[in-house]
Order: C-alpha cells, then sequence, then structure tokens
C-alpha cells in the first residue's frame, strides 16, 4: 500500500484521457431514432445546502443497445449525496425505460446549470452513437434575507498582477505535462519493482482472496467512517482476484473496460450483472463523494466473498467437465 495513493491518482488521469478518447471517436447527436433521454428535478430554485432529487430517464427500442451513463457522472458544482437506479421498465407501446436518481446540492449561491450527461448507444446497424442530455438550470438562493446588514461582508481585493513574458497559464501547462510525465515513469518503475519483488503465489486464486478478505474486515474501517478506503481496498481484492482467474489486466482498466472484456470471455449473464452492481456502487463512493448507509459496507462485504465464491464455482464445474472430456477421450481411443 506504500504507492497506492499515488497509483490511484495515475490510474484515474489515464481512465480520464482514455474516457476521453472514447467519446470523440464516436459521433455525438442531439437526438436519435428509437431513443429519447428525459431530465428533470423536483425544484428549480433551492437555498444553499437544499437537497435536489435530479431523475435521468432514457427510454428506446427494444432493438437499440444502451450503455448507462457512468455512476459519478459530471454534474458541474453539485455534490451527489445519494444515488438511486430506479431499474428498467416496459412502457405500453414496448419500450423500455430506465431511470436513475441523484441527490445533489451545493453551498454556493447563483445561477447553475445541471450539465448534459452523455448518454452511448447502438443502433440495429451497429452504428454506435452518444446522446446528449438536455441541461438543467438551477438556482442557488442566499440564506441572507433581501435587505439585511451585510456591512461586514466585504468584497475580495483584486489579485496581484505580475509582469511576466509569458501568460501563466504557459507555466502551468507545462508544468503539468512535466508532472504527468514524471508520474508516469516513476509508476512504471514502483510497478515493475513490486512485479519483480513480489514472490510467486503458488496457491489458488480464491485462496488468495478469501485470507486477504478476511484481514480487511478485521481493519473495521466503516466503524471509523474510512468508507472510501474501505472501497477501495475490498474492489481491488475483488479485482486482483478477477485478474488471476481471466488473465486480463484488471487492475489497469475502467469498470466499463473490464466488463466490456469479460462479456467476450464469460457467458454467465447473472454473474456480469452482479458484478456491474457491486462495481458501479463502489465506485459512486470513491469517486463520487457518496457516504454509504452503515450496515451496506457489510452487504457489499457478502457480495464480494459471493462474487469469489461464484466465479470459483464456475470454474471448478469447467474443470470437471474438461476432466470427463479427456477421460472419455481416452476411453474412446483404447477402444479403437
Amino acid at each position: 500500500m506504500r504507492h497506492f495513493s499515488f497509483i490511484l491518482v495515475i490510474m484515474l488521469a489515464l481512465g480520464a484521457a482514455a474516457g476521453a478518447q472514447t467519446i470523440e471517436s464516436v459521433d455525438t447527436v442531439t437526438s436519435a431514432p428509437g431513443i429519447t433521454i428525459e431530465t428533470s428535478v423536483d425544484r428549480a430554485e433551492i437555498y444553499i445546502g437544499d437537497l435536489i432529487t435530479y431523475s435521468l430517464a432514457i427510454i428506446h427500442d427494444t432493438d437499440v443497445v444502451l450503455t448507462p451513463p457512468p455512476i459519478g457522472a459530471n454534474l458541474g458544482s453539485f455534490d451527489v449525496k445519494n444515488y438511486e437506479d430506479v431499474g428498467e421498465s416496459r412502457l405500453d407501446d414496448g419500450r423500455i425505460r430506465s431511470e436513475s436518481r441523484f441527490m445533489v446540492t451545493t453551498f454556493t449561491t447563483g445561477d447553475y446549470i445541471i450539465p448534459p450527461i452523455p448518454v452511448e448507444f447502438m443502433l440495429p446497424d451497429s452504428t454506435k452513437k452518444i446522446l446528449i442530455s438536455e441541461p438543467v438550470p438551477i438556482k442557488v438562493n442566499s440564506l441572507l434575507a433581501e435587505g439585511a446588514d451585510t456591512a461586514d461582508i466585504r468584497e475580495l481585493k483584486a489579485p496581484i498582477e505580475f509582469e511576466s513574458g509569458w501568460p501563466w497559464y504557459y507555466y502551468a501547462i507545462a508544468a503539468a505535462v512535466l508532472l504527468l510525465i514524471a508520474a508516469l515513469a516513476l509508476w512504471r518503475i514502483f510497478r515493475k519493482e513490486e512485479e519483480e519483488s513480489k514472490p510467486v503465489d503458488l496457491r489458488k486464486p480464491w485462496e488468495i482472496a478469501y485470507e486477504d478478505l478476511a484481514f480487511l474486515k478485521e481493519k473495521n474501517l466503516p466503524a471509523g467512517g474510512e468508507y472510501k478506503q474501505y472501497y477501495i481496498e475490498l474492489t481491488d481484492i475483488v479485482r486482483e482476484f478477477l485478474q488471476r482467474m481471466y488473465m486480463l489486466p484488471v487492475l489497469d482498466m475502467t469498470t466499463y473496460e473490464f466488463l466490456t472484456a469479460l462479456e467476450e470471455r464469460e457467458k454467465e449473464a447473472e454473474l456480469i450483472s452482479r458484478l456491474k452492481k457491486f462495481l458501479d456502487f463502489a465506485d459512486l463512493v470513491k469517486f463520487a463523494k457518496f457516504v454509504p448507509p452503515s450496515d451496506r459496507a457489510v452487504v457489499d462485504f457478502d457480495e464480494a466473498c459471493g462474487l469469489v465464491d461464484a466465479v470459483k464455482n464456475i470454474e471448478l464445474k469447467r474443470e470437471q467437465l474438461r476432466q470427463a472430456s479427456v477421460v472419455s477421450d481416452t476411453r474412446g481411443g483404447g477402444d479403437v
């Protein structure tokens, strides 16, 4: 864990860059046949700290393949306090409606906009496009009544300007690029050192995962309110287990990238659905400032154990079938 925080920052930066390249390679449209996006809020004018329920509903034909918006999607200046996946329902005309709800708030006044959320989908002709939702304006009022005495509140002083040959942002961009290059080089060095120094563990992948889960449980991080660190370690255990089982670079992939690669290898739809719900909720805690209920940490720990059990049982059954096939081929060859 000595390099964990550093590596996590680099992974997030690289994941964001990969996500940007994906969006640029797909046509972005404001409307498309067979799919619509509906956005709404329970109120468009609030006071500082008030909660807003932001709903995002996607209605599409059954022959449209939908990639749901990522949990923890960019909601501008608003903090996500809660998230609810309402699920899918079938309308009277046969179309499918899926809805997500976000409880958001902000602590600064002014006129804001909940920015559009991109939704990727694939049409029946295998054409991939991105549909953009409508932005939602929100007005945030101050708790100070109109006409209140604000004489003690002074305007901010203007920033001090220094003469320079280049604009300041040139230096900022150059520094950011150099830091990114240095960070990437250090990350590769650290990663190589860890891989070379790490002894080869000859145990079964699930035996390693069970031990790591037991150590995590002993830490009891949720009791101290360390939910973000708890979900980081919990998902890393599951990801490392899946990396050993499927021989995929899971730790270097985003949740969407891994699930897409897994769908090409694993035909167990229920397993993939469980993994998606588990990893999506964990991403909400790790990256969207969401604080889960106290009992949810226990539920997700049990689900992590259940996922390890499910993948282990699938692999053991496949191994039994392979052995039975070898025995059958051997007997058939002997008869000949």
